[in-house]
């Protein structure tokens, strides 16, 4: 796989209303499913038995699986954390799981991943105090991943944790590249802290990461945090956002977002985004598209679909692009200045 790179989302084994023909079309090289949900339904065994992910969806490149934590502690009331691991009601059905470590390594080895993550606590970003346990937690649990583990055709990712405290960043960072992972994810941003706090704990973790292994900034996928997290050193790039905004009718260009269900797109004969070589963009109309959507028909949501994925992997061409040509700074500024109609400051020396 070529990085930097975006990787589409795939939670219930299948990027939501995108073939793997298209997918491969459209030059993803990895995507992502979701040991949670594929744990509680159809379970990692049945999985298992079919031959494991890449059989059963019939996707032939590589495949990451997260480690199920962020969407068991996303259940707030629903769940119970203590030293050994986490209990938690299904949202399903309010049944009754136990999430460890250990078994956390186990269904990811049944769903048979190429890489596959360890088991961490994702914590608000701004509690320090609640920050320093779960960092604990999250250190032990690598220990204990990393001791599960057995698979030798699965890479194990260590997750540095921390919220935006950048002296707990570094240390968590320097604790988990100590276990001598093959790469590391960045888990606990994007969710609710502002964007200078994200890219300021990036550059806080810059020198304690080394620079020979992947680093994985866990769940963001906006265009922008795509450029700056580059900048920073970030070399994969994971999240639903181009699929579901596509299901709520928006659609990135490179001015910006556009929302196709606005009445303004009646009559436009333009395409969802001009100078994009998309399969949408190049044979139709933002009218069409608007009245599919507004009549509810699947096309439009598949088309929507196909296009925001397309975008996000054609940016991060262009930035493989840039960087071959030593022109990162360069395309950055330019590119987020059309994008934004800003000129914006960039962090120094991640070019």
């Amino acid at each position: 796989m070529l990085t930097p790179a975006f990787m589409p989302v795939g939670t219930q084994a299948t990027v939501k209303g995108i073939p793997p023909r298209d997918l491969e079309q459209l030059g993803a090289s990895m995507i992502l499913a979701n040991t949670y949900h594929l744990y509680l339904r159809p379970g990692d065994e049945l999985v298992a038995r079919q031959g494991g992910l890449h059989r059963f969806m019939r996707w032939d490149g590589p495949i990451l699986t997260d480690s199920g934590g962020f969407q068991v502690f996303s259940l707030s009331e629903m769940r119970k954390i203590d030293e050994d691991g986490v209990t938690f009601k299904s949202h399903l059905d309010g049944s009754m799981h136990r999430l460890t470590p250990e078994k956390s390594i186990r269904i990811q080895e049944n769903l048979g991943a190429d890489v596959i993550m360890c088991f961490d606590e994702c914590p608000p970003p701004t509690d320090r105090e609640y920050n320093v346990l779960a960092m604990a937690r999250t250190h032990n649990w690598a220990e204990r991943c990393r001791q599960a583990h057995t698979r030798t055709d699965q890479a194990l990712f260590g997750i540095v944790q921390g919220g935006v405290f950048h002296e707990l960043r570094e240390a968590s960072a320097r604790f988990i590249s100590a276990l001598d992972f093959p790469g590391h994810g960045i888990g606990g941003l994007a969710v609710g802290e502002s964007k200078e706090a994200m890219y300021a704990t990036l550059e806080c973790m810059d020198a304690a990461l080394p620079v020979e292994k992947p680093r994985y900034l866990m769940g963001v996928g906006e265009p922008t945090d795509l450029i700056h997290g580059v900048m920073r050193g970030i070399d994969m790039f994971d999240c639903v956002l181009p699929t579901r905004l596509a299901r709520h009718g928006a659609a990135f260009t490179h001015h910006g977002r556009i929302n196709m269900r606005n009445k303004v797109y009646q009559e436009d004969e333009r395409p969802l985004d001009t100078g994009c070589d998309c399969y949408t963009c190049q044979t139709f109309t933002r009218a069409y598209i608007r009245h599919l959507l507004h009549v509810g028909e699947m096309l439009g949501l598949y088309l929507m679909s196909l296009h925001n994925v397309h975008f996000l992997l054609q940016l991060m061409r262009e930035i493989r692009a840039a960087i071959l040509a030593d022109q990162m700074d360069i395309f950055a500024q330019a590119w987020l200045a059309h994008y934004q109609g800003i000129q914006p400051a960039m962090a120094p020396g991640r070019g």
